[in-house]
């Protein structure tokens, strides 16, 4: 599919009014916001411009924006990008784990509600700070966002389950669809969303679907699971610009058109892109 009918065609579903996308990255002009020292890859501009064509074609309103590795610390481009998309826009983070109080309320204020930890995905945040830093910003009700793999998150389980705030885990926990819901990871993934405690991004099936475009099926067995067992803590998002495949990007209204294969009604889909998504984010207050 050209780049050229990939921004032309809208999607099959109709998203409900209020309906958020979860997950994206916004990557500036590079004299702006330059990269860090060490980078997995080197993106291209997607500004916020480019995202609110994305926004319209897809019929979203809302939009977390999460801090890109590329970035490091340096939160100034994310910030700069939720404050551009107005009050239907949240964030996540990356800081150092000793950063002061007054810079997590500082970070509050633009709109940050979570913070990004994975062991794989480089300069986010480590897994051995989770208690710690989970401890400060319990108060302000913010979320770890968790870039887990079928490799690491039976091993984390027990770290996760001790935290006092809540877990979002990415893309499903990049768990393979031929290992699917047979893999102790996705064993372990559907304990941690029965605790309560535990959401999950429906997101990205791309990466590992071996299947593909448009309904990525071979994903669908692991997503309809979640669902069923915990479908008032599954949100959805796009991980738009897809900065690690951007010579064949997936077409963003397919990924929006696999909830009508993965949620069996409306009510069950509004509340992945309206209702989870504001209580998680906290659009409800303000916004």
């Amino acid at each position: 599919m050209t780049t050229t009918n990939i921004r032309a065609r809208k999607p099959k579903m109709t998203p409900p009014p209020g309906s958020c996308d979860c997950h994206i990255h916004i990557f500036g002009s590079r004299d702006r916001y330059p990269l860090a020292a060490d980078v997995a890859y080197r993106p291209t501009e997607a500004n916020v411009e480019r995202y609110r064509d994305l926004l319209a074609r897809l019929g979203t309103e809302r939009v977390v924006v999460v801090q890109p590795s590329v970035y490091g610390t340096d939160n100034r481009c994310t910030l700069d990008a939720i404050a551009a998309l107005g009050p239907q826009a949240r964030g996540i983070a990356v800081i150092l784990p000793d950063a002061s109080d007054a810079e997590l309320a500082r970070l509050h204020d633009t709109g940050i509600r979570g913070l990004r930890f994975s062991l794989t995905v480089k300069n986010a945040m480590h897994p051995r700070d989770l208690n710690r830093v989970s401890q400060r910003i319990a108060p302000l009700g913010w979320h770890i966002q968790l870039r887990s793999t079928h490799h690491d998150l039976p091993n984390l389980e027990p770290i996760l389950n001790e935290l006092p705030v809540d877990v979002c885990i990415d893309h499903m926990s990049s768990i393979p669809p031929a290992e699917g819901t047979r893999h102790p990871a996705f064993e372990t993934l559907m304990r941690l969303v029965s605790s309560g405690r535990v959401w999950v991004k429906l997101s990205a099936p791309y990466q590992l679907s071996r299947k593909g475009p448009p309904r990525y099926a071979d994903m669908a067995e692991q997503a309809r699971r979640l669902i069923a067992a915990a479908a008032q803590r599954m949100v959805w998002g796009t991980n738009w610009p897809h900065p690690q495949a951007s010579e064949q990007p997936p077409d963003d209204a397919d990924l929006l058109d696999v909830l009508l294969d993965w949620a069996d009604d409306e009510v069950t889909r509004r509340a992945i892109l309206v209702e989870n998504a504001a209580t998680l984010y906290d659009f409800n207050n303000g916004s």
